[in-house]
């Protein structure tokens, strides 16, 4: 039996790592490797099939870490129990079958082409095209595939920085079409972004870093003046801890009805959630008012201990109330007014972001001026800076931003 039959049989009996055979490249791959007996025209498609789609996936120079990139993104068994801390948890025959799984998968990815073409069963018949048909490079492996050595501990060590299937791969997450779709292209921001602010940041800093630590620690509303960071700080946030196992889940207010079956996604995997709601609030109690209250505290299908619920709102009370509410027939006006003020009372930590000082706003003017490489006196830059505060009808750090980005216009 040589090498590529060999590989072949190892592919058809993969096991726990088997969810790869579903992903194109190992698919196209294994077809191909299928076909090694095939008629000529039929190898010669898969042959075809198998580099058109490495050649749009810009994998030719590189089918090795292709093809080790595709476990590394796996969901199963092992990949949880590793990003948990467990692995070794698991049964030994489990664990056996992961070893016998890697090795299967570096074998593969070793795979030259003019290995598969000299092991076809009809190649006096394509030799004359054979020296024309592309080839690829095998490359490298992914890291932590390349360093296995017949151990799990390395491989395992991935999985446990950087979690498991879609939650390895991307770090930032949506809910649409009632699923956890990834952020193809998030918000890069870091805590190094910011100036100002830092006794507010310090405060969600701590709690996420209570929660990412197995303590004591609380769902958080952002809540004060427009354009103060509040979104900026919950998204830098995810970005600081994504390497400690944090991700993060934006669901719209408008669908909070849904959250029952997003922590219903997320309960059991073992990396660490944080549910984000962005520019909350509520024209009247409706129905996703009365959901959120319930998540908070007191529902059934709360949140559960690897989720934290972060929302911000350009309102510490996240009702909208007008004077007519107040002075309205119902006997029970207290009681309503008390309703309306509840929700907001339930997120254990509320972090005001007030608009800044002049002082305070010209010092986020000038950092952000030095940061960019702007060579203007301090004084044209805060006479410019207040300027255009005032066109803007008020200063907050998204102003500052906003002006300091003019300046390159």
């Amino acid at each position: 039996m040589n090498n590529v039959t060999k590989t072949r049989l190892q592919l058809s009996s993969l096991s726990v790592f088997r969810g790869i055979m579903k992903r194109s490249v190992v698919k196209a791959f294994y077809k191909l490797l299928l076909s090694l007996d095939k008629q000529p025209d039929e190898f010669l498609n898969a042959y075809g099939d198998f580099y058109s789609l490495i050649s749009e996936r810009n994998c030719s120079d590189n089918l090795a870490y292709s093809m080790t990139e595709a476990a590394l993104f796996d969901e199963n068994c092992f990949t949880r129990a590793a990003a948990g801390g467990k692995y070794a948890s698991l049964p030994q025959n489990v664990l056996n079958a992961v070893k016998r799984d890697c090795e299967a998968i570096l074998s593969a990815s070793a795979l030259t082409p003019d290995e598969i073409l000299q092991s076809y069963k009809y190649y006096d018949e394509i030799k004359d095209i054979v020296p024309s048909l592309p080839r690829w490079e095998a490359g490298e492996c992914a890291p932590s595939f390349k360093m296995f050595d017949g151990s799990l501990d390395k491989v395992a060590q991935y999985y446990k920085e950087n979690g498991c299937g879609i939650f390895a791969r991307y770090k930032a997450f949506i809910w649409r079409d009632g699923d956890i779709q990834p952020v193809l292209h998030p918000d890069k921001i870091d805590m190094d972004s910011f100036t100002g602010y830092e006794l507010q940041r310090d405060l969600v800093v701590n709690n996420t870093k209570s929660f990412i630590e197995g303590k004591s620690c609380n769902n958080c509303l952002l809540y004060g003046d427009k354009g103060t960071g509040k979104s900026s700080t919950v998204k830098a946030i995810a970005n600081e801890f994504r390497k400690d196992g944090l991700r993060i889940v934006e669901i719209p207010k408008e669908r909070l009805i849904d959250f029952p079956i997003l922590v219903d996604k997320i309960a059991a995997l073992p990396m660490k959630f944080i549910i984000f709601i962005d520019d909350l609030s509520f024209q009247k109690q409706d129905q996703s008012y009365t959901t959120l209250k319930a998540v908070l505290e007191g529902g059934l299908a709360a949140r559960p201990d690897n989720a934290l619920i972060y929302a911000t709102s350009n309102r510490r009370h996240l009702v909208k109330e007008t004077f007519s509410d107040r002075t309205d027939d119902d006997i029970n006006t207290r009681d309503n007014m008390q309703e309306s003020l509840s929700l907001s009372d339930r997120f254990g930590l509320a972090v005001c972001y007030s608009i800044p000082t002049k002082k305070e706003f010209l010092d986020i003017v000038c950092a952000l001026a030095k940061e960019k490489g702007i060579n203007m006196s301090k004084e044209e830059l805060e006479l410019g800076a207040e300027k255009f505060a005032l066109s803007r009808g008020g200063r907050s750090p998204r102003c500052a931003k906003q002006y300091v980005e003019s300046l390159f216009c």
